[in-house]
C-alpha cells in the first residue's frame, strides 16, 4: 500500500510538471509548485506510516498445542538472532500448572534457545542453584534444551530510567551472555501481583534472589522480600524493573503468554488452588503491556472468570499495567488478530 500511494503521488507530480511546461510557466512558479508537491508526498508517506503503527498487534489462537505456539510465534515475524534466551518458569515442585516441556519444545529448538531462570528468595525450593537445576531436570526441561540459572554465581545492576521507586534493577549476571529474549509466560493469577504474565516474568523472573526482594519491597530492601511491603509500590516496581530489561534489549525481545491452567495462584506455589475456569488460548506480541492487557480482557470477558477477576482486583493488579504504560513500556490500546481460529 505504501509503494502504491508513492507511485500515484509521483505520477501526479510528473503530470503537474508536464502541464507547467506546456503552459510555459515561469521557472520560479514551477519550483514553487514542485516544492508543494514534495510536501504533499512527504505528508502522505508520513500518514501511511502513522496508520501502519497505530496500535500494537496481539496475535491469538485457541489452539493450546505445540503447533498453536509456533503459529503465534511465526505471526510476529521477528526472527531471534545471536544467543537466544527463552525465559520460562521452572515450576515449584508439587505444582502441576507450569508450561510443560512437550508444549514448548518445538519453539525452543526452533530458535536454538537456552532456557533461563533465576533463583527465588530464601525459603523456596528453588532458592539455591543446585536444587534449582535439579528441579529443572526433574520437570523435563534439560531434556529439550540447555538450562541456565542466571544468578547462579552473581548478579549485576542495570539502570532504571524514569522510575518512581527504583533507580536500579538487580538481575542474574549471566543475562550478559544473551543477545535476544523470548519471554514465554504462563498467564495465571498471582497471590501478590493479582496476575502473572509477561511483565511479571520479565521483572521478577529476571531478578536475582536479592533483586526479587528489591522489587517486592519497592526498592527499600534486598533482604526482607515481601514482608511489610507497600502493595502499590511493589506493583509499580514490577513495571519499572521490566522497563529496565526492555531498555537493555530494544527490538530484541518478543513475548508469548499461554492461558491454560488458570489458577488464581502462581507456579511458584507447591499447592496452588485448582483452576475454576476453562483454558483460553495462546497470545503473542512485541508489546508486553498490550499482551498482558489482552489476556486480562479475555479473563474479564469469560463467563467463568469470577475467581481470577477477584484475585486481580483484590491485589489492585491493573496498576502494574497502568504504570508500565505511563513509563513507555507499551500500550494498553491494542489490536487483537485471530489466527488458526
Amino acid at each position: 500500500m505504501l509503494y502504491k500511494k508513492t507511485f500515484v503521488l509521483f505520477f501526479c507530480f510528473a503530470a503537474a510538471i508536464a502541464a507547467l511546461s506546456l503552459q510555459g510557466c515561469l521557472a520560479r512558479k514551477a519550483e514553487t509548485q514542485i516544492s508543494a508537491l514534495h510536501a504533499v508526498i512527504e505528508e502522505q508517506l508520513s500518514s501511511v506510516e502513522s496508520a501502519k503503527y497505530e496500535k500494537p498487534l496481539v496475535y491469538m489462537t485457541y489452539d493450546i498445542s505445540s503447533a498453536g505456539l509456533m503459529a503465534v510465534y511465526e505471526a510476529l515475524e521477528l526472527i531471534p538472532s545471536g544467543n537466544v534466551a527463552v525465559k520460562i518458569h521452572t515450576g515449584e515442585p508439587g505444582n502441576p500448572h507450569y508450561l510443560k516441556p512437550d508444549l514448548i519444545k518445538d519453539l525452543v529448538q526452533k530458535v536454538n534457545g537456552t532456557l533461563v531462570e533465576c533463583n527465588t528468595v530464601p525459603g523456596g525450593r528453588r532458592a539455591t542453584t543446585a536444587v534449582h537445576y535439579q528441579i529443572a531436570r526433574d520437570h523435563g526441561f534439560t531434556a529439550i534444551a540447555p538450562v541456565v540459572i542466571l544468578d547462579e554465581t552473581s548478579e549485576i545492576s542495570i539502570p532504571v530510567s524514569g522510575g518512581k521507586h527504583l533507580t536500579e534493577n538487580f538481575v542474574g549476571a549471566r543475562i550478559r551472555e544473551f543477545d535476544f529474549h523470548v519471554v514465554l509466560s504462563h498467564f495465571k493469577g498471582h497471590p501478590s501481583g493479582g496476575f502473572g504474565g509477561a511483565i511479571k516474568n520479565v521483572s521478577i523472573g529476571y531478578a536475582s534472589s536479592a533483586g526479587k526482594s528489591w522489587i517486592h519491597s519497592g526498592g527499600t530492601s534486598r533482604t526482607t522480600g515481601w514482608r511489610g511491603r507497600d502493595q502499590n509500590a511493589f506493583l509499580e516496581s514490577m513495571a519499572e524493573a521490566a522497563k529496565s530489561i526492555s531498555d537493555r534489549y530494544p527490538g530484541k525481545m518478543l513475548y508469548i503468554n499461554v492461558m491454560n491452567h488458570l489458577s488464581v495462584d502462581c507456579d511458584c506455589l507447591s499447592r496452588p488452588a485448582p483452576p475454576t475456569m476453562a483454558d483460553i488460548g495462546i497470545l503473542a506480541s512485541l508489546d508486553p503491556v498490550a499482551l498482558d492487557k489482552a489476556c486480562v480482557d479475555l479473563v474479564y470477558a469469560a463467563k467463568d472468570g469470577r475467581d481470577l477477576i477477584n484475585r486481580i482486583e483484590s491485589r489492585n493488579g491493573l496498576l502494574t499495567l497502568e504504570h508500565a504504560e505511563n513509563l513507555g513500556l507499551g500500550s494498553m490500546d491494542y489490536q487483537l488478530v485471530m489466527i488458526n481460529d
